[in-house]
């Protein structure tokens, strides 16, 4: 409430998903119990790639709570953005990180040569003489910072998924990776009509992972911040858990979309986006609702659907090699218990 009170002029993205549904009755909750708090504008951005599930839940939540919920179209819509700039794999991070070493032709090589640097941060220097203003693309691929120090384990990096690397190198993919449909379709989209408001309400959560987990630089409290143009940020659902998410439903008797209560949905997201690991799976689950948007998906992202399929049994084979060899050496018998 006291967000609100201090920055009236807000705006909130809802998406029809889980958690904006319990976003939504948490603010209108907040102002049925304080009538003098200031409307929220609330607009849903249609991608172009939507379930029926999810339109018609978003017409049906405007009308249970008596509020507007805009729709907004992206001046790029899906299939124009992924023609044009490539199709997401994995995740946000890696697509921008594959996207980069395909535009610049960086060799994989370089994370060879890397590893076996005695001197890394010298090895280091060296390749981003080498290939001037590919920083984070060197960093991506040789799995370090700037400095030279490595950073195996951290999200920004190849082998955050693991074998990939070598995946790459013994399948190149035969298609251009990029998320830039996200840009286009979310980011942009939502600048536009966001830019003229003091205060901006989306439904993060941390638990959700993947860049919503990584720490920011302009705050340490991630649910209410405020950014460099003077505007404020307000994640209520920033620290809420799956848990907490599924008390809430139950105890204030929230019903979700039906891509949720019907067709089995845990997530929705983006409808078919490759960038969830279950997409392909889940677009099973639609398919005997909504034959035409799985029909849609897999014209738009079919290659990383199949992409995703190729890694996934090379990082079992992979994974399974691993565990053989070991259980060969543990079970070796050692001369001292001869």
């Amino acid at each position: 409430m006291t967000h609100l009170r201090q920055h009236p002029k807000a705006i909130c993205s809802y998406s029809g998903g889980a958690d904006s549904d319990i976003m939504i009755d948490l603010i209108e909750t907040a102002r049925k119990i304080a009538p003098s708090l200031p409307p929220v504008r609330y607009v849903f951005f249609n991608t172009g790639l939507e379930m029926k599930a999810t339109k018609d839940h978003v017409k049906a939540t405007a009308e249970k709570y008596g509020v507007e919920i805009e729709e907004v179209r992206p001046k790029v819509g899906i299939v124009q953005a992924v023609r044009e700039h490539g199709i997401p794999f994995v995740s946000k991070i890696m697509s921008a990180g594959l996207e980069g070493w395909q535009k610049k032709g960086i060799p994989l090589s370089i994370a060879d040569e890397y590893a076996q640097a005695e001197d890394k941060a010298a090895k280091r220097k060296e390749l981003s003489e080498r290939f001037p203003k590919c920083e984070s693309i060197i960093n991506f691929l040789c799995c370090c910072n700037s400095e030279g120090e490595p950073r195996p384990k951290i999200q920004l990096v190849i082998n955050s998924s693991k074998y990939m690397l070598d995946f790459i190198r013994e399948y190149p993919p035969d298609f251009q990776v990029s998320a830039q449909c996200c840009d286009y379709c979310k980011k942009q989209a939502a600048h536009d009509v966001q830019k003229d408001y003091e205060m901006i309400i989306t439904g993060e959560r941390r638990d959700e992972g993947g860049m919503r987990s990584v720490p920011r630089k302009d705050n340490t409290a991630l649910c209410f911040t405020e950014t460099s143009d003077g505007q404020y940020r307000f994640r209520p659902l920033y620290y809420i858990t799956d848990k907490d998410k599924d008390w809430y439903k139950e105890r204030f008797g929230i019903r979700y979309s039906d891509a949720y209560e019907v067709y089995g949905l845990t997530r929705t997201g983006c409808c078919g986006c490759p960038i969830s690991h279950k997409a392909a799976a889940d677009l099973e689950l639609i398919r005997p609702y909504e034959p035409n948007v799985v029909k849609a998906a897999w014209n738009i992202f079919g290659r990383s659907y199949e992409y995703r399929k190729k890694y996934n049994a090379y990082k079992e084979a992979k994974l399974r090699k691993e565990k053989e060899a070991k259980k060969n050496v543990d079970g070796q018998i050692s001369m001292f218990d001869v």
